[in-house]
């Protein structure tokens, strides 16, 4: 052959294999995305199946390989096997007790499609880390022990993955190799967990016998079982449909992340769209003020759409300079998500403090961020018995269902959606508590409640301005906090009578004279003191509206509750003042003898003895009763907040 004529076929095979490789590296990234998780009872092999899976997916390197082989040896779980459960657990208190704590997401990839799986605990005390893992997947593969069949954990967590909203479902019969792989075996259980799936509202999933150990049914259909004529668990990972809803085909909505406003000349609303599709000149709604407009402008930072789908990032602009902000959601206009202050919900609760009825705590749903309170539970599900409990409140891992109030209308659907995948975006939510920043749960929308779309403010035409402004005077609350026994009654009553001296138009709101009427109903739990603050703030605020000057004095023992009096008033008209006094010395005065029972242990949760006292962190004004007397506190008090216009 002459040099050109092998020069042109080397020419050809750099052609053939650089087309191979754009091939190649094209299917990979085209490929699918199945995000699952692994979950059941204590010791079912969670850990080890998926250690076997990255195994089969050729997802270990050689020295990974060598250092699982010395591992197994030492720990010495499964003789000189290979223990691949040593490749998920990762803490160093799982590989001392053998069980999964935290979880644990591994990658890995077939020729078909990448996958994330998240390893959950089978532990009852983590089930909130089940939770958490579960939150993103598109399929569970419930593992069971075939020696001990359906237990309390795989009934857990079956219906906390159902809860959640995931459709697809693998039962997966694991360690058939310890029982002989014996079919009779295999049959009784798949009956058993079918008679539960039905009673839970689990219409369908997919049975098969496995063994993570010994690799059985994993990746290659195996020999020992003749009689299972199913996929591997490999094959239905790779083939099952996730795609159970077109998000494309639904009303378009997109939640405001960012106001993009890198000039005067442009001015758009960024976000990730989550359902549906949008063109320029599409009539859109901005929730939750209800005004329209068009788009006149779809951008991204590989220039301009003339058609942006579910899933894509954007930034979209209007044709008319209308209120929109983050929160905000965009949606179509003829078909608008729902607005509501008030709804039914499902909480899984994943704090070790329990639910405080009545406290304020933050509920972010999609962008938005809003106040919300939680009403006594209407009931609390039996997660092993399916029965609907009483309660008053919700401790770590329960599941609950109550009501929810927000401070303001949020926009939302409901999370369960007929026949189709759950509405993460705008009907699942977390409660944030206030003081410590912490997830304390994870919640789903049912249902805005009637009262919250018939009950609507009546505007006024007599402005709470205007009300003061006959007084000669600005509204304002005077909210004194502190010990029992600190002096706040005393000093407020003397601020009272300064203020009156110089014709201010006033109302003092005592602690105890309320608890006479208003709040006679409420005693000294810690649920009931967060409903007597809330009720006291509300007839402050009512007060305030009239143009008055309002003075409270109240124990009010926590932030949370104070901060919620707070942001029921405009900026400046809500002033904390700290009736700063040491603990001996307000029990020194036990003037109501109040304290000699708490310590005798006859008066429960008392503040200061039983029941913590939250002292302020950033009060307007702080007076010390040590160092002054009531009337020269009183003095101090009225000089800071004068004049009042």
């Amino acid at each position: 052959m002459s040099d050109i004529a092998t020069q042109e076929s080397a020419y050809q095979t750099e052609a053939l294999i650089a087309e191979d490789i754009d091939a190649y590296l094209d299917q990979h990234r085209n490929k699918t995305m199945l995000r699952f998780i692994t979950c059941g009872s204590v010791d079912d092999g969670k850990s080890t199946l998926i250690g076997r899976l990255l195994y089969d997916s050729k997802m270990i390197f050689e020295d990974q390989l060598a250092a699982l082989e010395a591992d197994s040896k030492r720990v010495g779980t499964q003789g000189q096997e290979i223990d691949f459960a040593l490749l998920v657990d990762g803490l160093a208190a799982e590989r001392e007790q053998g069980i999964t704590i935290d979880v644990a997401y591994r990658f890995f990839s077939t020729e078909k499609r990448k996958f994330i799986v998240a390893d959950t605990p089978g532990h009852e005390q983590y089930t909130r880390n089940m939770v958490t893992g579960a939150s993103t997947a598109d399929l569970a593969v419930i593992l069971v022990d075939a020696r001990k069949g359906v237990l309390t954990q795989t009934k857990r967590h079956s219906y906390l993955a159902h809860l959640i909203g995931i459709r697809n479902l693998v039962l997966a019969v694991n360690k058939m190799d310890l029982i002989g792989y014996d079919q009779a075996r295999y049959d009784e259980i798949v009956a058993e967990y079918s008679t539960f799936a039905k009673s839970i509202g689990i219409t369908s999933f997919t049975p098969m016998p496995i063994s993570g150990f010994k690799g059985d049914n994993i990746s290659i259909a195996s020999d020992t079982m003749p009689w299972y004529s199913g996929p591997t668990l490999m094959e239905h990972l790779e083939a099952v449909d996730v795609d159970v809803d077109d998000d494309q085909a639904k009303p378009f909505r997109m939640s405001v992340q960012w106001v993009n406003r890198p000039n005067l000349d442009f001015r758009g609303f960024s976000g990730q769209i989550a359902a549906g599709t949008v063109k320029p000149g599409d009539a859109i709604r901005v929730l939750p003020g209800g005004k329209t407009s068009t788009i006149s402008r779809i951008a991204t930072l590989d220039g301009d759409l003339d058609e942006a789908v579910a899933g894509q990032s954007v930034t979209l602009s209007f044709a008319d300079e209308i209120d929109c902000s983050r929160g905000n959601v965009i949606a179509a206009a003829d078909a608008p998500p729902e607005t509501a202050d008030q709804f039914e919900t499902t909480i899984v609760w994943m704090d070790d403090e329990p639910l405080i009825v009545g406290r304020s705590y933050w509920l972010k749903l999609g962008t938005q961020m809003v106040s919300a309170t939680v009403r006594e539970p209407k009931y609390q599900v039996n997660v092993n018995t399916m029965e609907r409990l009483a309660t008053k409140t919700l401790e770590l891992n329960a599941i609950g269902v109550a009501e929810i109030l927000t401070d303001r209308a949020i926009v939302f659907e409901s999370y369960a959606q007929e026949g189709a995948a759950p509405n993460k975006v705008l009907g699942g939510y977390i409660l944030i508590d206030k003081i410590t920043n912490a997830t304390v749960a994870a919640g789903m929308v049912h249902f805005s409640l009637r009262r919250s779309q018939n009950v609507h403010w009546q505007a006024t035409d007599i402005s709470r301005e205007a009300h003061a402004g006959l007084k000669n005077q600005k509204q304002v609350v005077l909210w004194f906090t502190g010990l029992s026994g600190a002096g706040k009654s005393t000093i407020a009553n003397e601020v009272e009578k300064q203020l009156n001296l110089m014709n201010r138009h006033t109302f003092l709101l005592d602690g105890d004279n309320i608890r006479h009427g208003l709040n006679k109903d409420l005693g000294f739990t810690e649920a009931d003191r967060i409903e007597n603050i809330r009720r006291v703030g509300e007839v402050a605020k009512l007060m305030a509206d009239a143009g008055l000057i309002v003075l409270t004095a109240f124990i009010s023992p926590f932030r949370a509750e104070r901060d919620m009096v707070r942001s029921m008033l405009p900026a400046g008209e809500f002033i904390e003042i700290f009736v700063d006094t040491p603990l001996d010395v307000a029990e020194g005065r036990d003037v109501k003898g109040l304290y000699k029972k708490a310590r005798a242990g006859d008066l429960k949760n008392f503040t200061g003895i039983d029941s913590p006292y939250e002292a302020p962190l950033d009060a307007e004004i702080r007076v010390n009763t040590v160092e002054m007397t009531p009337v020269e506190a009183a003095a101090f008090i009225v000089r800071q907040i004068m004049p009042l216009k």
